[in-house]
């Protein structure tokens, strides 16, 4: 089962030589980063070309109005954030950011229409909004669902406790929202009657309202392409789902699997996609790895088949999720080790102790994969068969303990995403922005 250190910690969630950053003629590079770990789609369209040796350059910090634990979101060189303030979390606040420069634009106040008392055993401001032209969706665990226009105007806003009843668990929600092109979809797994939304974005009217999985989770739901078909992926403890995301009918169930409350699905081509687990095994004994793998969605005729390609043997996830490239698949577990694995049958290929633990999920960079470490080290390695060091950079000094008040154990950094050749990192209380030369 989930330790109660998981769940603390979930909720308090989930450079030397000489450089050349190249981008290739007649490609743009990624200009946003649209939604949690970018919609599974983690990293840039056209990325990074690294050669044997980066340089980062922290170009600015700026503080944050409150303290949150969601990933920033970027649209058009503007960056978004949630945050909450209050001694029971009485006011929510999304704000924008110049990513030129780290300047705040405007920054909106809403109302929390359940307070609850801020401690570290509580989520705050964890769930992911989303963004796109029209401009920005958020959801907070005390149910507010709100969208904001790109210069903070508030297009629309709801009340799900009063609509649907409170929320409750034992340490708050953190589902980030995950959108199509016209919809946002929004998962309560609360106690009793858990429940995920299709909402239109330009209305804030549910297109369909369904059942959640039943079981604990911080996960985020995860768009699957399934011969040619969209999927709604919703992962719980010791379930995963698969959901007409037109209708919210439930197309299957996958009960053969443990300890994946926080780690995302990230999808993979042709139905499969990678999955991450931090406790337990698909028999309820203690072998984590075996819930760790690659899973495939098929068809034949009307019956649906799920079922695992490879299982680790050893590697074991944290509270980010994993993430595949060129042909391998990385895993990092609480102890802040990273394995990479093939990505055909689950092989290990070398295994490497990381700055430290990890509560976000890595980054890809192309030729190079970005790990923004717990204790606030942004570390850069190859994505290759054999781990080599390109970057290293500390974000704040050890003994900075500002960002303590609304974290467990110390400053957390929380999320890091990549627009073009920069870093935006994240922790509680603080925006960074880091330059890779």
């Amino acid at each position: 089962m989930f330790s109660r250190t998981a769940f603390n910690s979930a909720c308090s969630y989930l450079a030397a030589l000489a450089v050349l950053v190249v981008f290739p003629l007649g490609t743009q590079a990624e200009t946003n980063w649209s939604s949690f770990q970018n919609g599974g789609q983690n990293g840039a369209a056209n990325p990074i070309k690294a050669s044997d040796s980066l340089e980062l350059i922290k170009t600015w910090e700026v503080a944050l109005d409150g303290y949150g634990q969601s990933s920033p979101v970027v649209w058009n060189q503007v960056i978004y954030t949630t945050t909450v303030q209050g001694e029971n979390k009485e006011k929510y606040l999304v704000a924008a950011h110049d990513l030129a420069n780290g300047k705040k634009i405007w920054s909106v106040e809403f109302k929390n229409p359940s307070p609850r008392e801020s401690t570290v055993y509580v989520s705050k401001a964890a769930p992911t909004p989303v963004v796109d032209a029209a401009g920005i969706v958020v959801h907070f665990e005390g149910g507010l669902l709100a969208a904001c226009s790109h210069d903070g105007k508030i297009r629309w806003q709801r009340n799900l406790i009063e609509e649907f009843g409170a929320a409750q668990s034992n340490h708050g929600l953190s589902s980030s929202l995950e959108q199509s092109s016209d919809s946002v979809f929004v998962w309560v797994e609360r106690s009793e009657a858990p429940y995920i939304l299709s909402v239109d974005k330009k209305t804030g009217k549910d297109n369909w309202k369904a059942d959640g999985v039943g079981g604990t989770s911080w996960a985020t739901p995860r768009l699957l392409t399934v011969d040619g078909q969209q999927q709604l992926l919703l992962s719980g403890s010791g379930h995963i789902v698969g959901l007409d995301p037109a209708s919210g009918k439930q197309l299957w169930a996958f009960d053969g699997i443990a300890g994946n409350t926080v780690p995302t699905p990230i999808p993979l081509a042709g139905g499969k996609f990678l999955m991450g687990a931090t406790t337990g095994s698909r028999d309820g004994g203690g072998n984590a790895a075996e819930s760790n793998g690659v899973i495939h969605v098929s068809k034949t005729d009307d019956q649906w088949s799920v079922k695992y390609v490879w299982n680790c043997e050893r590697a074991t996830s944290s509270f980010g999720s994993p993430v595949a490239m060129n042909d391998l698949a990385y895993f990092v577990n609480r102890s802040g080790v990273l394995f990479a694995l093939n990505a055909a049958d689950g092989k290990e290929v070398f295994s490497q102790r990381l700055a430290s633990s990890m509560w976000a999920t890595p980054v890809k960079l192309g030729e190079a994969l970005l790990f923004p470490c717990k204790d606030g080290t942004l570390q850069i390695i190859s994505a290759g068969k054999e781990y080599r060091l390109l970057a290293e950079t500390q974000l704040w000094e050890n003994g900075d303990t500002e960002g303590q008040r609304g974290s467990f154990g110390g400053p957390v950094l929380y999320a890091a995403v990549v627009i073009e050749d920069q870093i935006v990192a994240r922790r509680g209380d603080r925006l960074f922005k880091i330059q890779i030369k």
